[in-house]
């Protein structure tokens, strides 16, 4: 069995409204404002090329302070490092460790990780966190020039690896990645609570031993 992670909201924590709200306190003065601000601001089409590796991070400030009206230094100081500042979720990468540890016991299950990710954040996750060992290999979405939900990154993913769809189990946050993995046929977990996501996954796996 395959289990693939997404990072942002499962092992990595995001929370782009809180971010902005303290990086631009006068925009974002509430919760919705803080919101609207991120949605505008992380699912715009120019960020979108900042995770598809086509963008620098000087492109995405110059460009995203222009639209939104942003002072350009407090933008630069809110995403140029913003990958040496994202934590880790405890529960998530309790899991991948667990289950990088039941190996000994299921040969057969192997761990990868399928993100949506800029270049420059990729790179210091994998130098920051050490729970990138337990992977045997992944993706992300700077290093291929595509963003999930398209089929072609999961596509990728499944020919590197030699991934069967229905031997994997993908999990991710976002609704439509979700729903892209099931439509090419693999399982998948809609993690909205990584704190819940430890017994989904064992119930999944365990479900499958049985089958």
């Amino acid at each position: 069995m395959n289990v693939v992670f997404d990072l942002g909201a499962v092992l990595i924590a995001w929370e782009p409204a809180q971010l902005v709200r303290a990086h631009f306190p006068r925009q974002a003065p509430h919760e919705d404002a803080a919101a609207q601000l991120a949605r505008a601001l992380f699912q715009h089409e120019d960020w979108l090329a900042f995770d598809a590796g086509l963008r620098t991070v000087e492109d995405v400030v110059e460009r995203s302070a222009r639209r939104l009206s942003l002072p350009p230094d407090q933008l630069h100081d809110l995403l140029a490092p913003l990958g040496e500042r994202l934590q880790a979720i405890e529960a998530g990468v309790a899991l991948v460790q667990q289950l990088h540890q039941a190996r000994v016991q299921r040969p057969g299950l192997r761990l990868f990780y399928l993100s949506n990710m800029p270049g420059p954040y990729a790179r210091a996750l994998q130098r920051r966190h050490a729970f990138f060992q337990c992977f045997d290999g992944g993706i992300f979405s700077s290093d291929v020039k595509r963003v999930k939900p398209h089929e072609e990154i999961y596509q990728l993913l499944a020919w590197q690896y030699g991934l069967e769809p229905g031997q994997t189990l993908f999990i991710d946050d976002s609704a439509p990645n979700v729903e892209m993995a099931r439509a090419l046929g693999w399982r998948a977990i809609h993690c909205t609570a990584p704190g819940a996501l430890a017994a989904q996954v064992w119930r999944h796996l365990d479900a499958h031993a049985h089958s």
